[in-house]
């Protein structure tokens, strides 16, 4: 456990260090830029929420991909997965009839059953097609994002405006119950918490968990040893495509209640980064992913108060990966001379 703690802090602490140079360099006082993005994130109840908020799709989104992740699928395309469930859930929005008890489920549905076909989609190129998961997630990508465009721009397009600022706000039912005056949900937070102990419960205690490892380790050996490996890499695709469409169905009902083409908004791409430096735990995702929603929210005060560009927050983001590969790569070689050390003392 200490070992997996340090995986993080080490990291951590060398991103702030280069963070530090970067606001030096900017002519910033490190300290108080710092302090700025945690107040920005969590100085009142109001900040709280939107940070909350901007939790719940990103650690949605993180805890699909952990589960293609297990079987060694580079799921990149979760971007379009995203867009997926948010076009189905959109869709649901404007035609559904009925009260928030009925609708509001109803467009979280499709944004499942969205999301999870554009993972499937992914998982025939990946198993029929022998199409790369990364370059198919991104073509998939592309598709839903133009197609997400197109019915803003043309079919749901407002009255009399061809725009890409979005559709007509959806009626009131369709949005999700919050919390006081805030924009954080409940039912949000309650799903997100339902799917990560779902998913964490999935992959370290049933037969699906262990088929995915087992793929994930060696896709040869585990159809040696009677693993359906193709069906297994289909089901990881499903799940994953499933929340991340769950993610995009949050987004419109609680957080947009529109539908707009960029409405991923890069949670996609984030949620890889989140899981990366999780290193596929899920019991890391929701710390992770909330200290990165922090980040996001609590930049916004950079370009306020201190005339930096909020975009640090990202910069910081990234460092901080990149820290968290580098240690690793480190660590593994490190184990590696150490066996390699032991083998030829046992030889000699």
């Amino acid at each position: 456990m200490t070992r997996r703690i340090a995986s993080f802090l080490v990291p951590l602490a060398v991103a702030l260090g280069i963070t530090a140079l970067l606001l030096i360099v900017a002519g910033a006082p490190p300290l108080e830029a710092l302090g700025l993005i945690g107040e920005g994130a969590f100085g009142d109840t109001t900040r709280i929420a939107d940070t909350l908020t901007a939790w719940i799709p990103l650690g949605m989104a993180a805890a699909g991909l952990v589960v293609t992740f297990r079987a060694g699928l580079w799921n990149i395309g979760v971007e379009g997965q995203i867009i997926a469930g948010a076009i189905a859930a959109s869709a649901v929005s404007r035609s559904a009839p009925g009260g928030p008890a009925i609708v509001i489920p109803l467009l979280l549905l499709a944004g499942v059953l969205g999301g999870a076909l554009w993972g499937w989609l992914a998982g025939i190129l990946r198993v029929k097609g022998r199409v790369n998961e990364i370059f198919g997630g991104i073509g998939l990508g592309f598709v839903a994002q133009s197609f997400a465009t197109y019915l803003v721009i043309g079919p749901w397009k407002r009255a009399g405006v061809a725009s890409t600022s979005g559709t007509e706000p959806f009626r009131e039912e369709t949005w999700l119950p919050t919390i006081g005056d805030t924009r954080l949900s409940w039912v949000g937070l309650t799903l997100l918490v339902i799917a990560l102990v779902g998913v964490g419960f999935m992959l370290g205690r049933t037969r699906f968990g262990l088929r995915l490892r087992a793929v994930g380790s060696n896709p040869a050996s585990a159809r040696l040893l009677g693993v359906p490996a193709n069906a297994t890499l289909y089901w990881a695709f499903l799940w994953g495509g499933g929340l991340a469409g769950l993610a995009g169905g949050l987004l419109v009902a609680g957080l947009q209640h529109k539908l707009v083409p960029a409405i991923a908004g890069g949670r996609g791409f984030l949620a890889v980064l989140v899981v990366l430096l999780a290193r596929n735990r899920v019991a890391f995702v929701a710390p992770i992913a909330l200290f990165f929603a922090a980040i996001s929210v609590g930049s916004s005060q950079l370009q306020l108060r201190l005339d930096l560009d909020s975009s640090l927050g990202a910069v910081i983001q990234g460092v901080l990966v990149l820290a968290a590969v580098l240690y690793a790569g480190w660590q593994a070689r490190r184990v590696l001379v150490k066996r390699l050390a032991a083998s030829a003392e046992a030889t000699v």
